[in-house]
């Protein structure tokens, strides 16, 4: 007789309690059509009446009701009644908004030199966060210290309800079982999804990290307001330690089952030597560690500054106080940034290009070389380009995208998933 196989398996340990290993979700990078998501997306930016919820997700008033009343009850709505227009009689004339209070969703971006945890709330705003040195001493003993590390920082929290952990890393990511590779750290089959769920006893989504960033334009708000961004095709071009690319098609992330496509390799004309082999390639040429080691090794900067290593940082405070050699070294590489964003820009034609990522964002005075080695190789019109709004933290908005996105996609099953699990 056949025993079927149940969604999440249990294991018995040594004082009789049933442990219950936690699933591993695929994360949800888009704008979801369910009637109860679009209800929910509708009340990220505040309180909302029913009327006006309908006008802004085309449902019926009879849907919205009904998809109100749903997540009433599962928690993620409460009503205002405080706002509720004078002389407004009935219960569907009581604004509602997400519940902000009582939950939380915890976000890590695995970077490869730095970790930052964060603790966010339903609308994507995040509370508070660390960081931490990425382990480089193999990628079990890096899961784990990594998993410890965000549970110790989720007990901060223990007034709210943890609901969901997303991660956002580097490499080649099974976004089914939450396995990634990631050559930079050197790990093969990590089981990050498995680990982190285990530790933190609950559903784990990961994502690819440029992916995530991408869908953090489409389903977060931005502290500077966009339009159109949902509709048609936009590229996102990220540089920092490393370099990556994601493309968005009317309001979906492209997640090519084959893992993301690379940039890394891109030829840049510049003589320095690459890991592979070849001269030029765009991750050893524009990348924060790479561009830090020649500052350093052309006396611009420091190799040490008093007990601590000198960073990036460095370099940008040394051009911002007046260092010819400095603001030379970030223009040459802001410009070979620009070309290398008009050439994937003319090759794909999309209708936006947004650019995220500390090479962008660490030197404000760089933009202006990117902008114009961008004009200056493109072949096409112009187009509508853009920093991120994220600023500084794409990494942390990347894994927050990751942890709601199931709970944005389809917020009642999440729900019944995180009352499974629990």
């Amino acid at each position: 007789m056949s025993i079927p196989t149940l969604e999440r398996s249990v294991s018995r340990v040594a004082t009789g309690r049933v442990r219950v290993q936690r699933p591993v979700v695929a994360p949800e990078l888009r704008i979801s059509d369910n009637p109860a998501a679009a209800v929910l997306r509708a009340a990220t930016a505040g309180p909302i009446s029913r009327d006006n919820a309908a006008r802004t997700t085309g449902l019926s008033i009879a849907t919205v009701n009904r998809q109100v009343s749903a997540l009433l009850t599962a928690g993620l709505l409460r009503e205002r009644p405080d706002l509720t227009a004078s002389g407004a009689v009935g219960r569907p004339r009581v604004p509602f908004e997400i519940d902000h209070d009582t939950y939380i969703t915890l976000g890590i971006h695995i970077g490869a030199a730095a970790t930052k945890i964060v603790a966010a709330d339903l609308r994507g705003r995040i509370l508070g966060g660390l960081a931490i040195a990425t382990p480089q001493t193999g990628q079990e003993f890096a899961t784990t210290t990594v998993a410890r590390s965000a549970r110790a920082f989720l007990q901060r929290w223990h007034r709210r309800k943890p609901l969901w952990a997303g991660v956002a890393i580097g490499g080649r990511v099974d976004t089914l079982t939450g396995v990634v590779d990631h050559p930079k750290l050197e790990w093969q089959g990590a089981k990050v999804g498995a680990v982190l769920g285990d530790v933190l006893e609950l559903p784990v989504s990961v994502a690819p990290h440029v992916e995530a960033m991408a869908a953090s334009e489409l389903l977060l708000p931005t502290p500077e307001p966009r339009e159109g961004g949902e509709r048609g095709s936009s590229l996102y071009f990220y540089v920092r330690e490393t370099a990556g690319v994601a493309v968005t098609l009317d309001g979906r992330v492209h997640t090519p089952s084959n893992g993301p496509g690379s940039i890394a390799h891109l030829p840049t004309g510049s003589d320095v030597e690459c890991t592979c082999g070849k001269r030029g390639c765009l991750e050893v040429t524009v990348g924060d560690r790479a561009l830090h080691a020649r500052a350093v090794g052309r006396g611009i900067i420091p190799a040490h500054n008093g007990t601590a290593g000198t960073t990036i940082a460095d370099l940008y405070r040394a051009a911002s106080g007046g260092s010819a050699q400095a603001q030379e070294l970030l223009a040459e590489r802001a410009t070979m940034l620009g070309q290398t964003v008009a050439l994937v820009r003319d090759m794909l034609n999309p209708d936006r290009v947004i650019l995220g990522g500390q090479a962008f964002t660490g030197y404000r005075p760089g933009i202006a070389h990117v902008a114009q080695a961008f004009r200056q190789s493109s072949t096409l019109p112009s187009t509508d380009i853009r920093i991120s709004g994220f600023g500084g933290k794409v990494q942390e908005f990347a894994a927050v995208v990751t942890s709601l996105s199931s709970l944005y996609a389809d917020p009642l099953s999440a729900m019944r998933r995180v009352t499974a699990v629990d």
